[in-house]
């Protein structure tokens, strides 16, 4: 038996608010996290549209039932299976999104947001480490780094960026860690990390978002 691969063109889906335009001072890719899907997460960052602001929230390539053979539909960026792989697919899916959005735009006079949420923030820190785009801060929001955030991306690529981690005290995730060695061990990689936290569980506190943005 011989296993192969081939790689093939796929449909991507993809959801905004706001048009890039003469005003747009602001881009926010915002990426979701394991079982979510792009349409509704981007809802979480309606508040921050202001006439000035574009939020593009990019939907992960492999969908499934979340419970049994149907009923509701969600997303996630990679499994186990083919790991290689699969970073590889939505790296390239990334890279292909912020140049067909941003063609014809000039990134240099704009502040670019990344933000990933829970298996998301791995899933940015893989894509800012491939060093395709220009971006000014990179959010982790709710992700937890088994292996320490060094495994997903050099803390040296970091040094020139803003770095902001979010999570809720009550995260049902974090709360299973020792909170504040995983604040400690971010700190140590990435010293300039700015932290902020809130009353709150696994999700996008849209207070914090908007004192943040």
């Amino acid at each position: 038996m011989q296993k192969h691969q081939l790689t093939i063109p796929r449909t991507a889906r993809y959801v905004t608010i706001g048009e890039i335009n003469e005003q747009t001072e602001n881009i926010w890719f915002v990426i979701h996290g394991y079982g979510q899907l792009a349409e509704f997460f981007i809802k979480k960052f309606k508040g921050l549209d202001d006439g000035k602001t574009v939020i593009i929230a990019p939907e992960a390539l492999s969908r499934f039932y979340l419970k049994e053979f149907s009923g509701r539909v969600g997303a996630t960026w990679m499994t186990r299976e083919e790991r290689d792989s699969e970073i590889i697919d939505y790296i390239n899916y990334l890279n292909l999104l912020y140049d067909t959005v941003l063609q014809n735009t000039d990134v240099n006079k704009l502040k670019i947001n990344i933000l990933g949420f829970s298996q998301g923030t791995a899933t940015v820190a893989r894509w800012c480490m491939n060093e395709h785009i220009k971006y000014d801060r990179l959010i982790l929001w709710a992700g937890y780094f088994g292996n320490g955030i060094q495994d997903v991306i050099a803390p040296e690529k970091l040094t020139d960026k803003e770095v902001v981690l979010c999570y809720g005290k009550e995260d049902e995730f974090l709360v299973k860690i020792d909170i504040k060695q995983y604040e400690n061990d971010i700190q140590k990689a990435i010293p300039h990390v700015q932290i902020h936290t809130f009353e709150g569980g696994h999700t996008i506190d849209e207070e914090l978002l908007l004192k943040i943005r």
